[in-house]
């Protein structure tokens, strides 16, 4: 997916690149939450994002590729009959019984 956002395409070396230790716990604690989600799936939520739509995983932060809301609603092809859609009130009988 081609996003307008820089990405990182190699990993870094370490802690030689001046990361703390913090920062490698955290890149571990992420890549053992991603590999969860390899094995048992990913726990989905529908995500609205400006006028875009996707499913996101909360364990692991995955978006789908998703769709956009933009254009045109659905137009109206058949006015319809407006009394055939009416809701009428349902007639009970009372019944004895013993």
């Amino acid at each position: 997916m081609v996003t307008n956002y820089p990405q990182r395409l190699t990993a870094a070396a370490g802690l030689a690149n001046g990361q703390t230790a913090a920062a490698v716990l955290n890149r571990m604690v992420s890549r053992l939450g991603q590999v969860m989600c390899g094995f048992r799936g990913h726990d989905s939520v529908l995500h609205f994002e400006g006028k875009r739509v996707m499913m996101r995983c909360t364990s692991c932060g995955h978006d789908s590729p998703g769709w956009e809301v933009t254009g045109r609603a659905p137009r109206q092809r058949f006015a319809g009959d407006a009394d055939r859609h009416a809701l009428a009130p349902q007639r009970f009988t009372l019944r004895k019984t013993a």
